[in-house]
């Protein structure tokens, strides 16, 4: 799809959660580059104003840098109120954060907090953008989820827990939106260069088949319309497919012996 019939599809604007980090924030790159006015919504806002005037001054759009903690329950409604007046045509509901171990040992408030991030906050955007999606009769929503949201995955079972209601969320939506020309599609990153995996005191140079998240991006974009689900990788994608083909039993312990390695 070109730039003209992508802005014509999804834009006049887009909306990208937490863009002001990796896969987020090269959402926003990519859409930026495809003439998509943009809102970008992060908690550091700095970082969000940085990025906003450097796509308005490269490529000629307009911008709009949102801070918002999405761990506040009232985060969704603060965007939606927000956006009220602009035609979005393209959610992008990206932002969320996870964390390993064992699930005992993970702190409970950080783990409610990651509920509100990572399902809450999917779920109530979709709920209110929709009603404006089909009134436009275009448009589209992606959802990042995980290959972990794929199995329940011992040594990240929370996290895992979470990015499967984003993975089921994006199905269900992909077959309710269909008839009404909207594009859902659920990302399903696997091993990417980024901040989050950092903190989750993840050593990338440890693991293989690590992919950009200007990749992850790209192959995206060029698959918005293959939904209702995309795993990125295509080492990801064979792993899993062999994993899922197993007896449940035998590749949930075939996970817990990889995640404690």
């Amino acid at each position: 799809m070109d730039v003209l019939d992508f802005a014509e599809a999804y834009g006049p604007v887009a909306l990208v959660t937490g863009a002001s980090s990796g896969i987020g924030k090269a959402f926003a790159e990519a859409l930026a580059a495809r003439r998509l006015d943009l809102v970008l919504v992060a908690r550091r806002i700095e970082r969000l104003e940085a990025l906003a005037a450097t796509l308005s001054r490269d490529h000629g759009i307009r911008t709009r840098a949102l801070q918002v903690d999405l761990a506040d329950p009232l985060a969704s409604q603060a965007i939606l109120e927000a956006t009220r007046s602009l035609d979005i045509g393209l959610v992008v509901s990206n932002a969320g954060f996870g964390m390993k171990g064992e699930h005992a040992a993970n702190d409970s408030s950080a783990m409610a907090d990651m509920v509100m991030v990572n399902c809450t906050v999917p779920m109530q955007l979709a709920h209110g953008f929709i009603p404006r999606l089909r009134a436009r009769k275009r448009g589209g929503l992606i959802l990042t989820a995980s290959v972990e949201g794929l199995i329940g995955c011992p040594y990240s079972a929370a996290y895992a827990a979470t990015k499967a209601l984003v993975v089921s969320l994006g199905e269900a939506l992909w077959a309710e939106l269909r008839p009404d020309g909207i594009d859902v599609l659920t990302l399903c990153p696997g091993a990417t260069e980024s901040e989050a995996a950092e903190r989750q005191g993840i050593d990338l140079s440890k693991l293989q088949n690590v992919m950009s998240a200007d990749d992850v991006v790209r192959l995206t974009m060029e698959n918005i319309r293959k939904g209702p689900t995309f795993i990125s990788s295509d080492h990801y994608r064979a792993s899993f497919d062999r994993l899922l083909a197993m007896p449940r039993r035998d590749a949930l312990m075939a996970m817990a012996g990889a995640m404690k390695r």
